[in-house]
């Protein structure tokens, strides 16, 4: 097996979970880790929340043994608070910090964070450098390939990055206007790998094996990190991995097994967030483990109603009882 250092941090080069606001929360970042993922990054936090003792922004900064190596993800723009939150992180014994500078959405860009950094470069650095000077443990950033396609700025700002001492640069190769389509942009990740010497991580499109390799070759990227990928189905992580340690990949598991894989997700919901809040989050897991299946549109329909685990207990006697059929 091969790997990579970020910092002094060592992880495995197959692939890593990205950072997904209400998505890659602790119970599907465990899940993932059992599942071979080797490296995993919280939700994005807030800068100022976490500053101001916000109860929920302090639990997206939980760090448990069972998913490190695993950085905590940060947004924001101001450099003072930034760097503040950086040494309040530090409470949670993160292995690495993560500056968000990629986020699309118009809560996260429209206040100046996230994306919107990419078009205020000097800030950008500002907040980085306190960040770095603030905290003893690596400092890594996650950028997109620019604002949009009148500035394509990713190699320009990777550069400007490592200046400030950034010991790992995550490029996902879409501009921010761009959202999630068209396909992602493999060349402009290239682009910054040979721009700079630091660790680049190749984000976007990553859905199976075959393009986790064609990431890989097409980049000379030096991790691979899957988001929207990895939804509804965690074993990816270890068909990668088996990939890269025997040339072989495992096969899909079969219904019963990707039925119960569920089932050990949304449990590990509900015991971290209480059955109620445990079963509305579950809803769209449940919904993404359940895609393809024969009649999945009326079980997917079904799981917009779950509010017990009795009910995805019975949800799946369906999906087993419709594919016997």
């Amino acid at each position: 097996m091969k790997y990579l250092n970020i910092g002094a941090v060592k992880i495995e080069k197959t692939a890593a979970l990205a950072p997904m606001a209400s998505v890659a929360d602790r119970a599907f970042r465990e899940m993932c880790k059992r599942f071979g993922a080797a490296y995993v990054v919280g939700e994005m936090a807030s800068s100022k929340g976490l500053f101001y003792s916000d109860r929920k922004t302090q639990e997206l900064l939980t760090v448990t043994q069972a998913e490190q190596p695993m950085a905590v993800q940060l947004f924001g723009d101001d450099p003072d608070f930034m760097a503040r939150a950086a040494v309040k992180c530090l409470e949670y014994a993160p292995q690495v910090i993560d500056i968000n500078m990629g986020c699309p959405v118009p809560k996260v860009a429209g206040s100046g964070s996230g994306s919107a950094l990419m078009k205020t470069p000097e800030l950008a650095e500002q907040i980085t450098k306190a960040m770095v000077r603030a905290v003893d443990i690596p400092v890594t950033v996650k950028i997109r390939k620019g604002w949009d396609d009148q500035s394509v700025n990713a190699v320009d700002f990777a550069k400007r990055m490592e200046q400030c001492g950034v010991s790992a640069i995550t490029v996902h190769g879409r501009t921010r206007q761009q959202m999630y389509t068209p396909p992602v942009d493999t060349d402009i990740i290239r682009q910054v790998k040979e721009a700079v010497k630091v660790p680049v991580i190749g984000n976007g499109d990553v859905t199976d094996v075959q393009t986790c390799i064609d990431m890989y070759e097409k980049t000379g990227c030096d991790l691979v990190m899957i988001g929207r990928g990895a939804y509804g189905k965690p074993w990816l992580f270890e068909q990668i991995r088996q990939y890269f340690e025997t040339g072989k990949s495992m096969e899909e598991p079969d219904l019963e097994q990707r039925m119960n894989i569920m089932l050990e997700h949304i449990k590990l919901i509900c015991e971290y967030k209480g059955e109620y809040i445990g079963m509305k989050e579950a809803r769209k897991h449940a919904a993404w483990y359940l895609k393809g299946l024969h009649g999945a549109a009326s079980l997917r329909r079904d799981c917009g109603t779950l509010s017990s685990y009795e009910d995805i207990e019975k949800l799946v006697c369906k999906a087993l009882a419709q594919e016997i059929h």
